[in-house]
C-alpha cells in the first residue's frame, strides 16, 4: 500500500536541516511511501539542493507561510496560525492527501491543533501521548506521557485500549500484557482514580496483567504500561535524567587517570555496546493516540536519524491500521456512539 506522510519542516530546533535530509533517508529505505514536505519553499529547496536532491513524484513540498515557533503559546499557534506548517501538514491528514503527518514543532501546540482539526475518535474523550522506553526484555510502550495530567477512572480504561491496540499491530502481538502503573502490586493499593481504572481493566477483554510498580519499567513486565500524564511525564523526565548521569559518571571515572583511561580502550566495544543500547535516538516518535488520524511527535531536539525513527514510527502505524483497531476494541468494549463514524484505515 502506498503511503504519504506530510512532514512538518520547520518544526524544532533545526527546521530542514533535520527534517529534510531524514525525510531523504526514509524515501531510500522504503519504497512504498509518498513525502510531502509542508513548510517555507524556499527554505525547503535549499536543503534539497544541499544534499543533491529535487522534488519527484515521491517527494513534493507543499508550501505553509507560516512557522509555530517552539516556545509559542498553544492558543496563539491554533488560533493566529492558520497558514503554519504544522497545521497544514495536519490538514493534508484530515483531508486524506496523507496518512500521517510527523512534527518536532512545539508539543503543546501540536497538541491543539491536531486535536481541533482531526477531533477525537468516537468513545475516546482525550488523546494521549504514548511512547517506548527501553526494558531489560527490548522495549516497554507507555502512555499518557505529558497530555492530561489529571485523569479519571475511564479515562485510564481508554489510555489502555489505545495503548494496547498500539503495542498489537506496531509489535504484532495479539494480546499484549497491560500493566497499570501505581505505588504496589496489590489491589488495594494506590489512590481512587487508579483502583478504579483497575477495577475497568479487571472488567475488560485486555490482556490485564494488574498493577505495575516504577521498577516494572525497565524490567520489561509488560508490554504496556497506562498512568496518567503527570506520573508519566515525571517519570519520563526521571529516566531521561538518570541515563544522562549515568553516562557523565561513566566519563569521568574511566578519565580519572591513565590506568582507568587504559581500561576505557579496552572497553570501547562494551561501552558503544552500552551506548547505542540505551541511545535515545532510537526510541524518539511519540504517538498522539486517540485522534482521527496518524500524528506523531519528534523530540524538538532531535537530529536527523532520531527524526527519521519518528517518521518510521508513523508509516508502522500507517501501515498497520492503528485506528481501525482502536476503534474495533472501543466497539467490543462497548465505549463507541451507536451511530456509525467513519474511521480512517
Amino acid at each position: 500500500m502506498d503511503i504519504t506522510v506530510a512532514i512538518d519542516a520547520m518544526g524544532g530546533d533545526h527546521g530542514p536541516h533535520v527534517t529534510v535530509p531524514a525525510a531523504l533517508q526514509a524515501l531510500k529505505q522504503n519504497n512504498e511511501i509518498n513525502i510531502v514536505l509542508v513548510g517555507l519553499t524556499d527554505a525547503i529547496e535549499s536543503e534539497l539542493r544541499a544534499h543533491g536532491a529535487k522534488v519527484s513524484p515521491r517527494l513534493r513540498i507543499h508550501h505553509a507561510s507560516e512557522v509555530v515557533n517552539m516556545d509559542e503559546p498553544p492558543q496563539s499557534a491554533l488560533r493566529g496560525k492558520k497558514d503554519s506548517s504544522m497545521r497544514v501538514a495536519i490538514n493534508l491528514v484530515k483531508s486524506g492527501e496523507a496518512s500521517a503527518c510527523v512534527s518536532a514543532g512545539n508539543t503543546g501546540a501540536l497538541m491543539a491543533i491536531a486535536r481541533f482539526v482531526l477531533k477525537t475518535l468516537p468513545g475516546i474523550d482525550r488523546p494521549a501521548i504514548a511512547s517506548t522506553l527501553p526494558t531489560q526484555k527490548g522495549q516497554v510502550y507507555m502512555l499518557d506521557l505529558g497530555a492530561n495530567a489529571d485523569c479519571t477512572a475511564e479515562h485510564l480504561l481508554q489510555f489502555a485500549i489505545m495503548g494496547a491496540m498500539l503495542v498489537s499491530c506496531v509489535e504484532h502481538k495479539e494480546r499484549p500484557t497491560v500493566g497499570l502503573l501505581n505505588i504496589g502490586s496489590e489491589d488495594i493499593k494506590g489512590n481512587e482514580v487508579v483502583k478504579q481504572a483497575g477495577e475497568l481493566l479487571r472488567a475488560s477483554h485486555l490482556n490485564f496483567y494488574g498493577n505495575v510498580e516504577g521498577n516494572d519499567i525497565y524490567k520489561g513486565t509488560t508490554d504496556l504500561i497506562v498512568c496518567d500524564g503527570f506520573v508519566g511525564n515525571v517519570a519520563l523526565k526521571t529516566s531521561e535524567g538518570l541515563a544522562q548521569m549515568m553516562g557523565r559518571f561513566l566519563t569521568l571515572e574511566f578519565k580519572r587517570n591513565v590506568f582507568t583511561k587504559l581500561t576505557a580502550l579496552v572497553a570501547m566495544p562494551v561501552l558503544r555496546a552500552f551506548k547505542r543500547r540505551l541511545d535515545p535516538r532510537r526510541y524518539n516518535g511519540a504517538s498522539l493516540l486517540g485522534l482521527r488520524g496518524i500524528v506523531v511527535k519528534s523530540h524538538g531536539g532531535a537530529d536527523s536519524f532520531a527524526f527519521q525513527h519518528a517518521i518510521d514510527t508513523a508509516i508502522e502505524e500507517a501501515r498497520s491500521g492503528v485506528l481501525r483497531r482502536i476503534s474495533e476494541q472501543l466497539a467490543i468494549e462497548h465505549m463507541q456512539p451507536s451511530t456509525p463514524t467513519k474511521i480512517p484505515a
